[in-house]
């Protein structure tokens, strides 16, 4: 069975993916992780490099990462799982003081 992800991208990620969302499939169910490394490989190098913070190797410093309406951080972080037509949503977060 193929599980179809839609990850749509918000703010200043539309414009570093060039898109406002894709779909990616996979032939087993994934976790959220697997769907960040696929993203970097495929998307222009520029959205890499904003999306993973490279101190920590870790995209969530810079932005949030929703599954169906829920922050992953209120499920199981990067582990958590991705399920066939799940919705992924990122959203770019601004740091300063």
């Amino acid at each position: 069975m193929t599980h179809s992800i839609q990850v749509e991208f918000m703010g200043t990620l539309k414009k570093l993916a060039g898109k406002k969302r894709v779909a990616l499939c996979f032939d087993k169910p994934v976790k959220v992780h697997e769907i960040i490394t696929e993203l970097v490989s495929t998307l222009p190098s520029k959205f890499g490099r904003f999306l993973i913070d490279p101190e920590l190797n870790d995209p969530r410093p810079n932005v949030l990462i929703i599954l169906n309406k829920t922050e992953i951080g209120a499920l199981n972080g990067l582990d958590t799982k991705v399920r066939n037509d799940d919705k992924l949503v990122i959203i770019p977060v601004a740091h300063g003081g």
